[in-house]
């Protein structure tokens, strides 16, 4: 993924979502892998130069790993606190940057962790495992 890339937004997450119904994961532990992975390429396009997301699925269960090459995040604790955004002027314009991504990563995922270097970049790897509240129907 290319930061700045707006245009290109939702294409891997749409990917995420069409290879996951082939998966037969439930359907809401499907839907938060999607909105996490939605949530870390939209991160990639505001703050980063590029980036990758991997998905990989095992079992009942999923892995997210986004690392980007980007400015890296000074303040871990204080990105995630809902609403706080560093999110350029361009970004704001085209309705991103409301600073919810790394809170809609947290929420989503069974375990959250992020690794951050000023100057390097960063990288978050997610967890999510069946819930009790989780369908068992098949994404669609």
């Amino acid at each position: 993924m290319l930061g700045g890339g707006f245009f290109l937004a939702g294409r891997a997450s749409g990917e995420v979502k069409r290879r996951l119904g082939e998966t037969g994961l439930a359907r809401e532990l499907a839907r938060r892998v999607v909105i996490a992975t939605y949530e870390a390429e939209m991160n990639i396009c505001i703050h980063a130069i590029s980036g990758d997301v991997c998905v990989s699925v095992e079992g009942k269960g999923a892995t997210v790993v986004a690392t980007d090459r980007g400015p890296g995040i000074a303040d871990v604790e204080q990105a995630l606190v809902p609403g706080f955004s560093t999110a350029s002027e361009k970004a704001r314009e085209l309705g991103f940057g409301a600073g919810m991504g790394l809170t809609n990563m947290q929420r989503c995922a069974d375990s959250f962790k992020i690794e951050s270097e000023v100057g390097c970049g960063t990288t978050v790897q997610m967890e999510f495992r069946p819930r009790p509240t989780d369908s068992e129907e098949k994404p669609g």
